[in-house]
């Protein structure tokens, strides 16, 4: 299954950008990153059966074990794409959080865009290190 980031607003080189490079090389599922502009762009098409989920402050809080056993659940019935958007500085309009298949959250904090992009691929790093039996992830 590919994981898809999309994410407004260019990372550049920053820590951040270290960060979400390191935790893409690591990752063994196929794994692609596109940027938007802040406002506009168009979002490519999704590799049909997929899945959107939004970051938003709104969105259900989960757990690392289980937001791997979720991406493991679509990875096991089929789906293609598992999309994964980040909205510019304000969030995501009620049009976008409606079509959404979650809404996800980090916490209740507020988080600066490009740490939320950060943590998102260090999520995704460790679900599918569950997923594999790895042993990055200390469950305890």
């Amino acid at each position: 299954m590919l994981l898809h980031v999309v994410a407004r607003g260019k990372i550049g080189r920053s820590p951040e950008a270290e960060l979400v490079a390191r935790y893409r090389k690591r990752l063994t599922w196929p794994c692609t990153v596109t940027e938007l502009p802040e406002t506009g762009g168009r979002i490519p098409p999704a590799q049909a059966p997929s899945r959107t989920v939004l970051l938003d402050e709104r969105g259900r809080q989960m757990s690392s074990e289980d937001f791997a056993a979720l991406l493991g659940r679509w990875r096991d019935d089929g789906m293609r794409e598992a999309r994964f958007v980040l909205g510019a500085a304000d969030g995501h309009d009620a049009q976008a959080r409606e079509e959404a298949d979650l809404l996800l959250a980090f916490g209740k904090a507020t988080w600066p865009h490009l740490m939320a992009r950060a943590m998102l691929l260090e999520q995704l790093y460790r679900a599918t290190a569950i997923l594999a039996g790895h042993p990055y992830h200390r469950a305890g």
